[in-house]
């Protein structure tokens, strides 16, 4: 019996993974997905911004939301049992997706993938790593060999990175739109120079790509574990409490220029990485996402609100380690 196909998609905090998930869902042509979010901290986005794209692929109970945490340390207690439960369904799905958290190390999850209970019966088709080119132009993601030489140097940005991108099949270098020919010339060697020999390197804006691109790589990723050499293989811990993740709660706005500018001076203030969330705004019926990646703030509406539903939004921050909340939340809040 042919295995059901599961791609993983992995890159970093504000990479375009929920953009790329969203556009392939919208091009499913009908298949049965079914969809894994997680999420790192105990508030969601992604996966209402998922069920809010309106295409049959999108339909709530095809969404499952795993938040509060990384699927690479919970793989026991939380994955496992979530593909038992997608396998039993009467009507199982025919394929499915797993958006992981931007904190996530992919291996571990792909490893999972050999437990006897479900190794029979599905399958990694591939891993897709993000990269948002903008922010890895920055330098973020690469230490100098000045940094690297000494003794307390530590970059978590890098460690979570660099394995994502050696155990990805396939790179997508997202928002290149961003870029001027000669930084996307330089992200782009950097990048061919980093990948393991044999995997592609395709350019996309807004996570949009032929889906036949992306699924159907037949990779079995499982079984080709010792080619994705990365540096927690000899068991280095991954840590999580490098970084940290909370909510802040906004009412309705009636001025949400004042709202971002207040957002840009938090984010230059404080060490914030990810800024995300939901907001509602006087006067207007749709529902208003907020994203931001260090200093890149969008706004657009993405839904209606629905009747009965209350109109007040959140957004979630994560950061390194160490974040003022307090004065974070006052800033926002304003």
């Amino acid at each position: 019996m042919r295995r059901l196909p599961a791609t993983v998609i992995t890159g970093f905090l504000g990479a375009g993974k929920t953009s790329l998930v969203r556009h392939l869902l919208e091009q499913s042509g009908g298949r049965r997905i079914a969809l894994i979010v997680n999420e790192f901290g105990d508030v969601g986005v992604d996966g209402g911004l998922l069920a809010a794209c309106g295409a049959p692929a999108c339909a709530p109970g095809d969404i499952i939301e795993l938040a509060n945490g990384c699927l690479c340390c919970t793989v026991a207690d939380e994955f496992l049992p979530t593909i038992q439960a997608l396998l039993a369904r009467p009507e199982p799905p025919e394929a499915i997706l797993i958006e992981t958290s931007g904190l996530a190390l992919p291996k571990p999850l792909v490893t999972a993938f050999r437990w006897p209970e479900i190794r029979s019966r599905v399958t990694v088709d591939g891993v897709i790593a993000v990269v948002d080119g903008a922010a890895f132009a920055t330098g973020c993601f690469t230490s100098t060999p000045e940094q690297m030489a000494r003794p307390d140097h530590d970059n978590p940005l890098e460690e979570v990175f660099s394995d994502q991108l050696a155990t990805a099949d396939l790179v997508l270098l997202n928002k290149v739109d961003l870029l001027d020919a000669s930084g996307l010339a330089a992200v782009r060697a950097s990048l061919t120079a980093t990948i393991r020999p044999g995997v592609s390197l395709i350019e996309t804006c807004h996570g949009v790509i032929d889906p036949r691109i992306v699924l159907g790589l037949d990779a079995a990723a499982e079984e080709d574990l010792a080619a994705r050499p990365t540096r927690h293989d000899a068991g280095e811990p991954h840590h999580h409490d490098d970084f940290e993740s909370f909510a802040v709660p906004l009412p309705e706005q009636a001025d949400p220029e004042a709202l971002e500018a207040r957002l840009r001076q938090a984010i230059s203030a404080h060490d914030i990485l990810r800024l995300k969330g939901f907001v509602a705004v006087a006067d207007r019926p749709a529902r208003a996402v907020i994203q931001a990646v260090g200093p890149r703030l969008e706004r657009y509406f993405d839904r209606m609100w629905e009747e009965n539903e209350p109109r007040h939004g959140h957004l979630v921050v994560i950061g390194c380690h160490g974040l003022d909340r307090e004065a974070i939340t006052r800033q926002i809040q304003g």
